[in-house]
């Protein structure tokens, strides 16, 4: 029982976790699943068919060791030509593109710039090799446009996410262009907003309506809005290149499975062409939100404050007894504990507005 004390603090902090087996009998409002894509069985079958023509069904090694295959470099290609970036990179995870992209970029000499939101990973990375890291207040740009003007280091990255996972809310319009002004390098973690806002549902750049220029890299994750597994970089080729040869989790990795490399590019092109209609759906859900609610969701997150930690986990069960499956985000994850509501494509709209009068039931 090497750490029996800390378990039990843990316990009476209300803070302790455990797994829970996904049930199929609960309607989900809980998971980053927000196109239902993850339920689509003509994407999951189209993807078996192209994968069983091929003369291997796995990657069988890293990217840089005979793990390259024309499935990541086709998708690549279509998420460039989405996205108005030059080159990309598939991998892993969310967590290993942002452990990839902050401890290779960011060296001896340089400095970084964080949203104090920014996600786990993220920060993570940001405390490995003695990086020099400079955190400043959420979306707060004329901190960011202060701190980036007085700096001397060599170079200047900037990392923020363009929906943030906890609170839902969208990064500052004005990031890009502090940003370009102190020619600073600029990371953005669409991991929630890919999939999510857009014309096409590409992102924030889109949704801005940003010219992507060199010092922007875009990453965004695979196993959310894609319903795949996974993650991607975008970035100009010099970027790019330098990530395949400083970035650990990119060149001591196996390459992204081929099954959720196919999956994830047959989602795009499914994205791609049906915006209209998925934009329309989320732009509905929204509504109901903010009706039964009162709050204004920048994409499909709805943060719902509850304050206390064993308050949000009888919500939460309640919520499990009534057929619903919603977030309770304790802390650390969150400052104060929060009701993360997913108002996710896959479930009816009379669903969603049954959950959230049932919310506020309990609240």
């Amino acid at each position: 029982m090497f750490y029996k004390k800390e378990l039990e603090a843990l316990k009476r902090a209300g803070r302790y976790r455990t797994r829970e087996i996904v049930s199929n009998e609960l309607h989900d409002f809980a998971s980053n699943d927000y196109l239902g894509l993850a339920h689509n069985k003509t994407l999951h079958q189209k993807t078996c068919d192209q994968l069983g023509e091929t003369e291997i069904h796995a990657s069988k090694a890293s990217m840089l060791v005979n793990g390259y295959h024309q499935i990541h470099k086709e998708f690549e290609d279509a998420l460039c030509k989405a996205n108005g970036f030059e080159a990309g990179i598939v991998l892993g995870s969310g967590f290993n593109a942002n452990i990839a992209l902050i401890e290779s970029l960011v060296r001896k000499g340089d400095k970084l710039f964080m949203d104090e939101l920014y996600h786990a990973s993220g920060v993570l990375a940001s405390q490995l090799h003695g990086i020099d890291v400079m955190f400043f207040p959420h979306n707060d740009m004329n901190v960011l446009r202060e701190m980036l003007k007085t700096s001397q280091a060599k170079r200047n990255i900037v990392a923020v996410e363009g929906i943030y996972s906890m609170d839902g809310d969208l990064c500052s319009r004005e990031v890009f262009a502090v940003c370009n002004e102190n020619e600073a390098i600029l990371i953005v973690d669409e991991a929630h907003s890919s999939g999510v806002v857009g014309e096409t549902l590409m992102g924030v750049y889109e949704h801005y309506g940003i010219d992507i220029a060199p010092n922007h890299i875009k990453m965004g994750t695979l196993g959310k809005a894609y319903g795949s597994f996974g993650a991607f970089i975008l970035a100009s080729e010099h970027i790019v290149s330098y990530l395949l040869n400083r970035a650990k989790p990119i060149i001591y990795a196996t390459s992204l499975s081929l099954y959720d490399t196919l999956l994830a590019h047959n989602s795009l092109a499914f994205i791609l062409a049906h915006a209209d209609m998925l934009r329309e759906e989320i732009e509905q859900r929204k509504s109901i939100v903010k009706q039964e609610l009162g709050i204004q969701m920048d994409g499909l997150i709805a943060a719902v404050p509850v304050g206390d930690n064993r308050k949000v986990i009888t919500i939460k069960d309640a919520l499990l007894e009534k057929g619903y499956a919603i977030g309770g985000i304790r802390q650390p994850t969150v400052p104060s504990a929060i009701v993360r509501l997913i108002a996710r494509l896959g479930e009816s709209r009379a669903e969603l507005q049954n959950v959230c009068q049932e919310l506020v039931g309990l609240l």
